[in-house]
This record gives structure tokens, C-alpha cells and sequence, in this order.
């Protein structure tokens, strides 16, 4: 079995939000949901049910000083 795409997409969603709210990555990753892909049954992928989400509002970008 492995991860589909956008399972691993998920996965790196988690990592970038966790990175960017400087939290722990554990809740978020155990808090997803998994399943087989419902649209391949030709192969046995993993996809998210429920993928993080991040809020882009609430981050504030630092422009280069020149």
C-alpha cells in the first residue's frame, strides 16, 4: 500500500502549517483521516479525507530591507 499523491501532498501541508505556526505536527497529523482511494482500484493508495488547511490571513510576510 502506498500514499497517493494527494496524500502526500497532504503530509507536506501539515509540515509547511506547522512550520509557519511554529506548532507540533503530531495533532495535525493525527487527527487525519485515511482510506484507499475510492477512484483507483487498480492500485492500492492511501488518500486524505480530511486535509489540513492553511490560513494564508493571519501570516505576515517580511519584505527585504534594500
Amino acid at each position: 500500500m502506498k500514499l497517493s499523491n494527494q496524500a502526500v501532498g497532504s503530509l507536506m501541508m501539515a509540515l509547511q502549517r506547522s512550520l509557519m505556526e511554529q506548532t507540533d505536527i503530531v495533532p495535525v497529523l493525527q487527527e487525519m483521516n485515511f482510506q484507499l482511494d475510492p477512484e483507483d482500484s487498480s492500485q492500492s493508495e492511501l488518500v486524505v479525507t480530511n486535509p489540513p488547511i492553511i490560513n494564508l490571513n493571519d501570516v505576515q510576510l517580511n519584505e527585504e530591507e534594500e
